[in-house]
């Protein structure tokens, strides 16, 4: 190693370096430098199989272009590019993969160098050349697959098989080892809704075994993972990729480890499919490059799927997860027959035709009624249950009304003893008011209609919304009051009068009547005259000048709290006078 220290690395993933054992000048052999190896035709992912083994046989054609830049480079010890024997290589992977019996997959792939070139580099005594042509031709690659569970879509799917590279390439364009390469492999993938994944897991033998400067090259580990989402109706996959092989005699070290990391898109339009892919290497292991790019296009008909296996593909059954029998009617084809009829209740009329089918009856020509128990005067109520059989009634739970006379206006009281038949009202002891509506519910003699609080009795009051209220009442999570506490004029004084205290006594009355309302929130509200923080200021002092009041007239403190709120929840138009007046308000609002 000369004192320069000069370190041969490579960049993304894509290949290694072969270097003799020579101790005089000399040339490195070149070798299969791109550690990018394309999955098989069918495949959403460029690196990983989704494992779309379906088809009964089916044929997917297909090409993968592949640039990478710097797969092979030359640094010093800071880590600056000495030279790029290998700079850019573009290949175009063609391939086949032939799909058996919804199983079983046979593969072939033959890179195609399109263009290569870089710059020759020295390391020590060993001359590193590039590329000396611009085209050239890999390593033919052959695969059998086989899924051992799970279906296509599934949430699981496993598969093994194994990938065999002949030596069909050129070693000086860094497209071949110049020997045979096997790769047995794990394979799972699956899909959760729109997220779709899948996994590998790999050992290859490397007939080639030697040592390079700084790392191996040898038999290798390889593992490779993919996850993403599906767009477009599931047309469109975009999600990462990983990959990376570690060889077995200098294992996990930075030379030898090279990790790829892609990001990629496939969309799906009829038979045919596009995908395009950027990625780099995340160390500087052998192969791993600095930029990748990746394009393809692939050609992938359609699937007639027999899910039930049951002969009949999934688009002519009309029960495509249950195996069945193919009948002419298209509602039925592919279902299993029907099950002989029911009869429950052994009255001779199968369920699908008896109405009440877990009771014995009679047959009827009304479906409503067919296997029910005879019903005479068809009220619902059958006869053995029915106390007036001949008269149509209603069901009752007392047995001396069931299926008699019903309840005209349906207020609970049958029409024999309901002083009111067609107008709903309370039971009462008297048969003339029995049934009959109640006028006055909070007999404070203002009539419901225009009692503005009907379950609350309070005085009359010539305006329509105070009319029959009293002067605090709870509603709607409020303690409401019919008129406002009065204050001094821009002062949180409550005015001394009657006014302010016969509607501070009220809302004392009702807090002593309801010992179940925990907590009342005093709020004070402002019109928007004047400067918003000061009736913000001001509302507070008043809200809590209440609370003051009515924790001096004997309720306790820890029920009570306050709050202002100035302008900030005007209820009516502050551009008028009464508007102003409505919006200058305390509130009680009930929090527990």
């Amino acid at each position: 190693m000369p004192s320069v220290n000069v370190r041969l690395s490579i960049l993304a993933a894509a290949v290694a370096v072969t270097l003799p054992r020579l101790a005089s000048a000399q040339e490195a052999q070149g070798f299969a430098v791109s550690r990018f190896e394309p999955s098989e035709r069918g495949s959403e992912w460029f690196a990983n199989e989704s494992l779309d083994l379906r088809g009964k046989p089916r044929l997917i054609l297909g090409a993968v272009g592949d640039y990478s830049y710097r797969s092979l480079a030359v640094y010093d010890r800071d880590g600056n590019v000495l030279a790029s024997p290998a700079r850019n290589l573009l290949f175009a992977h063609v391939g086949a993969s032939f799909i058996l019996n919804d199983r079983y997959r046979l593969a072939v792939s033959l890179p195609l160098q399109a263009f290569a070139d870089g710059h020759s580099g020295v390391l020590g005594t060993t001359t590193i050349p590039s590329p000396p042509n611009e085209q050239g031709l890999g390593d033919l690659r052959l695969g059998a697959d086989a899924r051992v569970f799970g279906r296509h879509g599934d949430a699981v799917t496993g598969a093994i098989g194994v990938q065999v590279w002949l030596p069909t390439g050129d070693k000086a364009q860094y497209a071949s080892d110049g020997e045979v390469r096997v790769r047995p492999r794990a394979m799972v993938a699956g899909e959760l809704g729109d997220f779709v994944y899948s996994g590998q897991l790999s050992v290859t033998y490397r007939a080639r075994s030697e040592n390079l400067v700084g790392g191996a090259l040898g038999s290798e580990i390889g593992m490779s993972a993919a996850a993403g989402l599906r767009f477009a109706d599931g047309k469109l996959l975009v999600g990462p990729e990983l990959y990376a092989t570690t060889v077995f005699d200098d294992a996990f070290a930075r030379r030898t480890t090279p990790l790829e990391g892609l990001l990629g898109g496939h969309v799906t339009a009829g038979p045919v499919r596009f995908g395009t892919g950027v990625g780099t290497g995340l160390t500087r292991g052998f192969g791993s490059p600095a930029l990748r790019a990746l394009l393809s296009a692939e050609w992938v008909p359609g699937v007639d799927e027999d899910k039930d296996a049951d002969g009949i593909v999934d688009r002519e059954d009309a029960c495509p997860t249950q195996a069945g029998l193919r009948t002419a009617d298209p509602r039925t084809n592919g279902c299993p027959p029907p099950p002989p009829p029911l009869d429950r209740d052994h009255d001779g009329i199968v369920d699908e035709s008896d109405a009440c089918v877990d009771v014995p009856g009679v047959r009827t020509s009304d479906p409503k009624t067919n296997g029910c128990p005879a019903d005479r005067d068809r009220d619902g109520v059958v006869d053995r249950d029915d106390a007036c059989p001949d008269v149509a009634g209603v069901a009752s739970s007392d047995p001396t009304k069931n299926g008699c006379p019903p309840d005209t206006d349906g207020d609970g009281i049958l029409d024999p003893e309901d002083a009111c038949p067609s107008e709903k009202g309370p039971r009462t002891g008297d048969p003339k008011t029995n049934g009959c509506p109640d006028l006055d519910r909070d007999k404070d003699g203002v009539p419901n209609a225009s009692d503005a609080c009907p379950d609350e009795p309070g005085k009359a009051d010539p305006d329509p919304k105070k009319n029959g209220c009293p002067q605090a009442f709870v509603q709607a999570g409020q303690i409401k009051i019919l008129t406002q506490v009065k204050f001094k004029s821009a002062s949180a004084e409550i005015e001394p009068g009657k006014d302010s205290e016969e509607v501070l006594q009220a809302v004392l009355e009702v807090l002593k009547a309801h010992p179940e309302i925990a907590k009342v929130r005093v709020e004070g509200h402002t019109d928007d005259r004047g400067a918003k923080a000061m009736n913000k200021k001001l509302s507070g002092d008043r809200a809590a000048s209440v609370v003051k009041w009515l924790a001096g007239h004997g309720i306790d403190k820890t029920r009570l709290s306050s709050s202002g709120f100035g302008q900030e929840k005007p209820i009516d138009s502050n551009a008028t006078e009464d508007g102003r007046r409505q919006n200058r308000r305390v509130e009680f609002h009930i929090e527990n």
